[in-house]
């Protein structure tokens, strides 16, 4: 009887882990981000965001390529391969609050600059 509980509550704890996992992971977004606008401009659309900490930007190549994305003293977060194909991404997952500036390195001298802003 006592090891048919210890099952039971070893059973509990472990669902409760699981929901609680699935719980703070369901609240994570991601953000797409398109490198080089619709219109065909050399820039980040948006360029500035603001997300959460635990979200996620997803850099998708739009137009007028090769871009990338640098993020200024955090190479962790860099993406420093350039991005030729349309529709090629890559994501970036910000675990910190803060403020990231970034840049696409072709570009940055035409001002192809972006900010995202952790809370």
């Amino acid at each position: 009887m006592i090891s048919r509980l210890r099952s039971l509550l070893s059973a509990a704890i472990a669902l409760a882990l699981v929901l609680g996992i699935g719980v703070g992971t369901a609240n994570a977004a991601t953000v797409e981000v398109k490198l080089g606008t619709d219109s065909g401009m050399l820039a980040f659309e948006p360029s500035t965001l603001n997300i959460k900490a635990g979200d996620t930007v997803k850099f998708v190549n739009n137009k007028l390529a090769p871009h990338n994305a640098v993020f200024d003293g955090h190479d962790e977060l860099s993406h420093s391969d350039l991005a030729f194909a349309p529709g090629e991404s890559w994501e970036e997952t910000f675990t910190e609050a803060g403020t990231f500036d970034f840049y696409c390195e072709p570009h940055r001298g035409a001002g192809m600059v972006g900010k995202v802003i952790v809370e």
